[in-house]
């Protein structure tokens, strides 16, 4: 073996006498001209060696060759046919001449064909040269391939870790801005739900209520963005009730377009299916994220939305006669954190993700969503997605009114959490309920429990001291200790994944902040229960709006409703019921209508008192 400086490496006597496209790059000495230019340097002149390696020198040198070899040749021939003295007598003269021209007709084809071959080799030579330069390039073109290669590497590596470090710092934020919310929420509902509070205090607990839910938005607004880039986020598809999902979203949006003097239209095309399969939530938080961006930055005009229904795919349009969006903002507004320089200039204030999870979800969902927009003239958003009509619907209708309770005898729920103010509105609700409620503040609590009090549902937290919540529902099942359904209850977004919560044994997850229409729909699911309600009243009973105030507190209240000052008809309302209780019903009434911003209305039913 030895090293050869072709290939960079080492190789074998008989590979590389086998190899000839090396050219002897390991004998740099080893060529004709090279061993001898050593004697040409001592015989000849000092400048005429570096002349020798020449074009016309190896011309004339393969030519000076050709011809001696062809003058010995015809030589050698007239020697032996001149071997005969009477023959060369006789034909000696012309021999010599043809012989010397065929010397001189072969001398010109030698002259010709050594030109050929010089420039033959010189070109062969020129072209390995050029091969070999090639072939250089081309290596230190991998070699800086490699480099770029390791560098990408490296750079995805720092930004998978950057990306992982930004999920653990979401996943532990929001845990931490949840679990307080939880117990904010869950009062707030709970308070929301009783009918001794005052009416005036009511509407405080709706503020706390609304404010901590606009808080949970952004929240969920920012742990969906992560989520989407990390592929985390699934669909949950289920049976939507399209033509009930539209309204709902519809009656919501007509009540703020009248609070800013908009009409709103919603223009359903042709024929909608009954029911699609379709992720409610998503959908949902797709279309109020375009109404409700249409409805902020129009000030005069109006908005409409506009559905069909085509081949089982959807279309919804939202045209608005807005501010409109500059041509070079239509690609950075859906950029996380970017707004438009018209909104910049507004004071409406928002995070600027709504649209960037809009269009990751609409990709999603396997839709596409456009925009065509004309500063000062209005914007459109179309979002196409498949929704696939379902012939034979299997949907359930909610529960109408609030609910007191459910038929049937007692049932009994575990609530596990190792921080008491998470456990107790939780506690608090299902007691009012008639539920039998017992608490535990760790795994190895709610083991003992499960033994003892032998719960039918389980409703439990994850991350504990000692025993989490994972590993105390595989105990639960492994060892047969209870065989309750378990609802995990987790203020970590991400430890929703079904497959983990299959090999666990849970059959739901809840994430805090708890609603509570959510807890009692998935405990009617897993607990097979029916709820007691009590019926909202449709309207208020003639007899009790009997008794209204007298006819300057009612001009008093069209005055305050004409300049639209909803906190000082709320202010009078609450003294005219405090000043007299028969006046209850009426302030209800109007206290709905005006926290509602349903002025118009308002004032149509003062109108009708007062001519009454």
């Amino acid at each position: 073996m030895a090293h050869c400086p072709a290939y960079g490496g080492a190789i074998c006597s008989l590979c590389c006498s086998l190899d000839a496209r090396c050219h002897d790059r390991c004998k740099p000495t080893g060529g004709l001209f090279e061993q001898m230019a050593p004697l040409f340097q001592r015989l000849l002149p000092m400048r005429l060696p570096l002349r020798v390696h020449t074009r016309i020198a190896h011309y004339l040198g393969v030519l000076l060759l050709v011809m001696v070899l062809l003058a010995a040749v015809l030589a050698l021939i007239y020697y032996q046919e001149s071997a005969d003295a009477a023959l060369s007598a006789a034909l000696g003269p012309t021999l010599r001449l043809a012989l010397m021209k065929t010397f001189a007709v072969l001398g010109l084809v030698a002259a010709v064909g050594s030109w050929w071959l010089v420039l033959t080799n010189e070109s062969r030579r020129v072209a390995q040269e050029e091969s070999d330069r090639q072939t250089q390039l081309l290596l230190r073109e991998i070699e800086a391939h490699r480099e770029t290669d390791a560098q990408l590497q490296r750079a995805k590596e720092a930004a998978e870790s950057a990306n992982q470090a930004k999920s653990r710092y979401l996943t532990g934020m929001s845990h931490e801005l949840r679990t307080p919310l939880n117990s904010l929420l869950g009062y707030a509902q709970i308070l929301q739900r009783d009918t001794a509070i005052p009416a005036s205090r009511r509407n405080a607990v709706a503020v706390i209520r609304r404010s901590g839910e606009h808080l949970l938005s952004l929240i969920d607004d920012l742990l969906d963005v992560a989520r989407i880039e990390a592929g985390k986020l699934r669909l949950d598809q289920n049976e939507v009730h399209l033509v009930e999902f539209l309204e709902q979203i519809v009656q919501m949006f007509q009540l703020q377009a009248q609070a800013k003097g908009l009409t709103f239209r919603f223009e359903p095309v042709d024929r909608l299916p009954a029911v699609v399969h379709a992720d409610e939530r998503r959908l949902r938080q797709i279309l109020i994220n375009l109404l409700a961006n249409a409805v902020k930055f129009t000030d005069r005009g109006g908005v409409t939305f506009r559905v069909s229904y085509l081949r089982q795919t959807a279309r919804f349009e939202v045209i608005d006669t807005g501010i409109g969006i500059l041509p070079e903002d239509l690609s950075r507004i859906f950029l996380p954190f970017e707004r438009s320089l018209q909104a910049q200039s507004r004071s409406e204030t928002g995070t600027g993700l709504g649209l960037t999870i809009t269009r990751m979800l609409t990709g999603l969902m396997g839709g596409e969503l456009l925009v065509r927009s004309r500063p000062g003239e209005g914007s459109t958003f179309e979002m196409k997605v498949y929704l696939s009509e379902v012939r034979s619907a299997q949907i359930t209708t909610g529960t109408q009114g609030d609910v007191c309770g459910y038929a049937g005898p007692v049932r009994r729920v575990l609530v596990v959490d190792d921080q008491a103010s998470q456990r107790a509105p939780l506690v608090s609700f299902l007691e009012s309920l008639r539920f039998e409620v017992r608490q535990a503040d760790s795994g190895e609590a709610c083991l003992r429990e499960a033994v003892a009090f032998e719960p039918e549902l389980i409703l439990l937290d994850i991350a504990m001291p000692g025993l989490d919540g994972w590993e105390v529902c595989r105990l639960l099942r492994r060892n047969h200790v209870s065989m309750a359904p378990v609802i995990l209850v987790s203020a970590n977004a991400f430890e929703n994944d079904a497959d983990k919560r299959a090999a666990a044994g849970c059959v739901d997850f809840i994430v805090k902040p708890v609603f509570l229409s959510e807890l009692l729909a998935k405990v009617k699911t897993h607990l097979d229960i029916e709820w007691v309600t009590n019926q909202p009243e449709q309207t208020a009973a003639a007899s009790e709006l009997t008794q209204v105030p007298d006819a300057a507190e009612l001009r008093q209240l069209r005055e305050l409703g004409s300049v639209g000052y909803v906190r000082g008809i709320l202010e009078k309302l609450d003294e005219i019921e405090g000043r007299d209780g028969r006046y209850g019903a009426f302030a209800r009434e109007f206290r709905a209508l005006a926290s509602a911003f349903r002025l118009d209305e308002y004032a149509r039913r003062l109108e009708e008192l007062c001519d009454g």
